[in-house]
């Protein structure tokens, strides 16, 4: 079974569109290719791993699926395209030709409209994505968990990856809303679930392994084993953490998993849901 980073990162950095990296992110204000992440996941046997977008552009698709045909270990790219367009069908159409192209993302958690996904012209983009096997990436903050339950109900049968298990508020352990909220949106088997981007969630200088602990039992029990996939949302995880540390209090978690279930979540579950 392929050990796979199931979620991670490349941009060349650009002061005007990645202004989302405020002043106390400045560790992350950096080209990062895939040479230097390549370094990492060789580090600690990874066989490849999924870039996600970062930009919502057609010029972030191009600029990923060259480096996924340049670097053998990018297995799969989750791109942007507008799902509200009414010529999506025919955007999904001329992009289908890359065959490491797996999936698309919004990044809904910073729209003003917390129900976008909700949106009949958002609905339809999302309704043509199974027609072309592309995967969905859910990013949200908590308070989406509710839509995300929505929108799962409403496409039974399109694949659909939660992202850094909605990004709870680790630092100050709150936790109760949110594990009502997720276990909800859980109920739908076509939803699987990303245990990445935690670090960032936390305290940044002082988290604990422990402080992840409640929130991962949460997802474990909800998705079950073969529904939840590592990743380590590398570059961002480093404004709180080395790549080594977020590994690490996966590995740890994960001791008292068997063998088969192990490689399930550490790359089995992501090769599946995106066709890798």
């Amino acid at each position: 079974m392929l050990k796979i980073d199931s979620h991670q990162h490349f941009w060349i950095y650009d002061e005007v569109r990645d202004s989302w990296i405020t002043d106390d992110m400045a560790v992350i204000r950096d080209d990062f290719n895939p040479d230097r992440l390549l370094a990492e996941l060789q580090q600690h046997n990874f066989d490849g791993s999924v870039v996600v977008q970062s930009d919502q552009t057609p010029a972030e698709n191009i600029f990923q699926l060259e480096n996924a045909a340049n670097n053998a270990f990018v297995k799969g790219v989750v791109g942007w395209v507008d799902l509200q367009a009414t010529d999506v069908e025919e955007q999904l159409f001329e992009l289908s030709s890359y065959t490491k192209l797996k999936g698309f993302r919004h990044i809904l958690q910073g729209e003003e409209d917390r129900a976008l996904m909700l949106k009949p012209e958002f609905v339809n983009g999302i309704d043509k994505l199974k027609r072309f096997g592309y995967t969905y990436d859910i990013l949200i903050f908590p308070d989406q968990l509710k839509y995300a339950a929505e929108l799962a109900k409403m496409f039974p049968d399109q694949p659909l990856v939660l992202d850094h298990i909605a990004k709870p508020d680790i630092k100050n352990g709150t936790i109760d809303q949110w594990k009502k909220d997720i276990s909800e949106l859980a109920r739908h088997e076509n939803v699987y679930c990303k245990v990445s981007g935690m670090v960032t969630e936390a305290d940044w200088k002082q988290w604990k392994a422990d402080d992840f602990n409640p929130y991962l039992d949460v997802v474990f029990e909800t998705f079950g084993l073969e529904r939840i996939m590592y990743g380590s949302d590398w570059p961002v995880c480093l404004v709180a953490a080395r790549y080594n540390q977020v590994v690490g209090i996966m590995e740890q978690y994960t001791l008292k998993l068997s063998s088969n279930e192990q490689a399930m979540f550490w790359g089995g579950n992501a090769t599946k849901f995106y066709n890798l």
